[in-house]
């Protein structure tokens, strides 16, 4: 959820939900004092990976509410949100995200590869949609982690 946090900061301190790229990495970098720029950079790749922003014309999208998301005061992002995060992280993000507990999702999703006998991220996919959630994303994702491992 950090990462989500992150990502929002800028959207909520200009109040809107789209903005130059430039001017998103100079809020998070010189105006809140997160990031280097080059690190700033790599976090707009990491949550445009995580559907949480979209590229158009040189500016960045959010791709989810900014102003629904709580900002701590002393929030301070941890450099490990800057990581590119599993397709089967993604997905779990997102069923908690929607009300379900992270240990159950985790134990209920390892029920699942085993009952089915795919990967973890095939069963994250079907665990997410039973659930009402839109994965299609994460599921090509998964397809192609699969090419290229067979």
């Amino acid at each position: 959820m950090s990462l989500r946090i992150a990502v929002a900061a800028p959207f909520q301190q200009k109040g809107k939900e789209s903005m130059p790229e430039s001017e998103f990495v100079v809020a998070l970098s010189l105006d809140r004092d997160w990031f280097s720029p080059d690190q700033a950079e790599r976090l707009v790749d990491v949550a445009s990976g995580g559907g949480l922003l979209a590229r158009e014309d040189g500016d960045v999208v959010a791709e989810f509410d900014p102003s629904e998301v709580e900002i701590p005061e002393e929030f301070v992002p941890d450099e490990s949100i800057l990581q590119e995060r599993s397709t089967f992280e993604r997905l779990l993000d997102e069923v908690v995200a929607a009300g379900t507990d992270k240990q159950t999702a985790v134990a209920e999703i390892n029920e699942l590869q085993g009952d089915l006998g795919v990967t973890i991220e095939a069963a994250a996919v079907v665990y997410a949609r039973r659930r009402g959630i839109d994965a299609s994303e994460e599921a090509a994702d998964a397809r192609e982690e699969l090419k290229a491992e067979g």
